[in-house]
Order: C-alpha cells, then structure tokens, then sequence
C-alpha cells in the first residue's frame, strides 16, 4: 500500500458511517473478551481492526496481481527485461 494511502488511512478525523452487522452471540462475547488481551478499548475497535487488517492484504495481493499482469504484458510486447528490472526497483523505492 502507497505511503500517501496510509498516512490517510491513519487520520483521526476521517468520516465515519455506522454498520450493522450480524454475528453470533458467541463471537462477540469472545471478541470482548480479546480486545482488551490486545490492547483495544472495545470489541468494536477489535473488529475494525481485523477488517483494516485483512482488507490491506487483499488490497496489497490485487495491486501486486495487477503489476504481475502489467508486467507480463510488458514482457510479451517486447519491452527489454533490463527496463522491467530498472521499473520495478523504482517502483520498489516509491513503496517503501
């Protein structure tokens, strides 16, 4: 994920909207009982924070399927694979 997306990612005041969702009784009565295990004020922090947690892997998995796609497409164009190599160390650097 880009520096610029976690920098917002990470702002206090960024706009909130209520969910609703359904789970079992179960679940949330272990989610409470985690949260504070991990160092969250609440359940509801917990869950925020394994959805954060899971879509920024699936986020990370579909921008790297998607340069793997690009780049293969650059390689069957003909595109030298020096040049491939010299991009992605670019890219590697603006990631970091």
């Amino acid at each position: 994920m880009k520096l610029e997306t976690i920098k917002k990612r990470l702002s206090k005041d960024r706009p909130m909207i209520s969910v609703t969702l359904r789970m079992p009784a179960d679940v949330v009565d272990d989610l409470k009982r985690v949260a504070p295990l991990k160092g969250f004020s609440g359940y509801q922090a917990l869950m925020r924070a394994y959805v954060g947690a899971g879509l920024r892997e699936d986020m990370e998995r579909l921008e790297g399927s998607a340069i793997a796609q690009l780049v293969e497409k650059l390689r069957q164009s003909g595109v030298p694979e020096e040049t491939l190599a010299k991009a992605a160390a670019e890219v590697t650097k603006l990631a970091a």
